[in-house]
């Protein structure tokens, strides 16, 4: 006799269950049978009594149930956890290797059937954002397993730094906040800045303060093939952030490089990284509005750029807002098409879900035609491997990435 409660979906919430995405929705749960509180492990049933997973439920969430096992003969102790961080330990370790592993993403939420749950690693500093209510209760065992596991691997863990300061907490009932997790298998953590090298770059990243959880690691390969065809290009990275793939750039033999930000934050990271690594005389960081920049380059004629990369943040973080998100998108490529000289290249990418590929490439493509030119592809990526896409989990795919010569 199973001890969880029961919860009885719909047909179509069984469909999606079957073809194995992890979440039921509130309006798909047609019967409970038994009690349960919120974050508690329960057992999802069809309607005629077949078995479909288990997993946390919360009646506040829109997800009423996060599926973490379809195996009825899992039990989830300390034990079903500590599985599933090493074999997300593992997995990183052979696809990033031995060199990538100090800085990539260790835990990817349900791709690694850990909802809700992201952890990223910068050197020797573990940072962790907890998004789903029965994921946060089970975390001291998440983190002891991780810092034991890395341990045996000899990597030492300075601490665990939480990014819990998200508003999408509130929808599954937790509350926003920031800080060192204590625990008495943790030392005392000191200073939330820790140096990473990506790529051959040195980064100083801030935990506490940076976007997300400090650094955007799901870019490292496509900055690599940026650096590819760097050398001897005169480079416009807009969107810049903390200056990642204009030092890439750079390092890959670039002429010269201007890094765009409208942030005046994000600038001063930029200009510190442009020391950091001894790049001042090729790269310029510069704070300015992207879409006022691009407009007023075009006005005037500007041919100053052989090489344009465009990252900007995400357009759209729903389905309602893609159309406005298409128009954000088209805008600045098409900006960017007019401003490159034949035989110019592009770096273009989207990080919404939301902007599916599909949408993506119809966009291009019409930015293109406006802009009376030809779009050679050279490479279309996507985030790297230690964010890992579930084919039956859409929302793990999220990032477009291509790199173009326009002719």
């Amino acid at each position: 006799m199973r001890p969880y409660a029961k919860l009885y979906i719909t047909r179509k919430g069984e469909m999606a269950a079957r073809s194995g995405h992890p979440w039921v929705y509130g309006e798909e749960v047609i019967r409970v049978d038994g009690t349960y509180a919120t974050g508690d492990i329960v057992d999802v049933y069809s309607q005629k009594g077949r078995y479909l997973g288990t997993g946390f439920a919360n009646d506040i969430s829109k997800i009423r149930v996060r599926i973490v096992s379809d195996n009825a003969n899992d039990r989830f102790d300390d034990a079903f956890w500590q599985r599933r961080v090493k074999y997300a330990l593992q997995y990183r370790y052979t696809v990033m290797g031995p060199a990538d592993f100090s800085c990539c993403r260790l835990i990817f939420g349900d791709a690694d059937q850990m909802p809700g749950l992201t952890v990223d690693r910068y050197n020797d500093i573990l940072v962790a954002q907890t998004l789903c209510y029965g994921m946060d209760q089970v975390k001291p065992v998440i983190f002891k397993a991780l810092v034991d596991e890395l341990a045996a691997m000899g990597v030492s863990v300075r601490g665990i730094y939480e990014r819990n300061d998200v508003k999408v907490r509130e929808l599954d009932g937790m509350t926003q906040y920031k800080g060192w997790y204590e625990a008495d298998f943790l030392p005392q953590p000191g200073s939330p800045v820790t140096t990473i090298n990506e790529n051959g770059v040195l980064y100083d990243v801030d935990v506490e303060n940076g976007q997300k959880t400090g650094f955007f690691l799901d870019q490292k390969y496509n900055r690599l093939a940026v650096a590819k065809i760097a050398a001897g290009r005169h480079v416009l990275d807009c969107f810049t952030h903390t200056g990642a793939f204009a030092l890439n750039a750079a390092k890959g033999g670039a002429a010269s490089v201007t890094a765009v930000d409208v942030s005046e934050e994000a600038v001063a990271m930029t200009n510190e990284n442009i020391r950091r690594n001894g790049l001042e005389q090729i790269v310029t960081a510069k704070q300015a509005n992207v879409f006022d920049l691009l407009t007023e380059m075009a006005e005037q004629k500007c041919r100053d750029y052989d090489f344009i990369i465009l990252d900007p943040p995400a357009f759209t973080k729903s389905g309602h807002t893609v159309h406005n998100a298409i128009r954000g998108y088209k805008e600045i490529n098409l900006k960017a098409m007019k401003l490159l000289p034949r035989g110019g290249y592009l770096a273009t990418c989207s990080c919404s879900h939301f902007m599916r590929d599909d949408l993506f490439r119809r966009m291009l493509r019409d930015a293109a035609k406006d802009a009376g030119v030809h779009l050679r592809q050279i490479e279309g990526r996507q985030q790297s491997p230690d964010h890992p896409i579930l084919w039956n989990v859409p929302e793990t795919d999220y990032l477009k990435f291509y790199l173009f010569q326009v002719v």
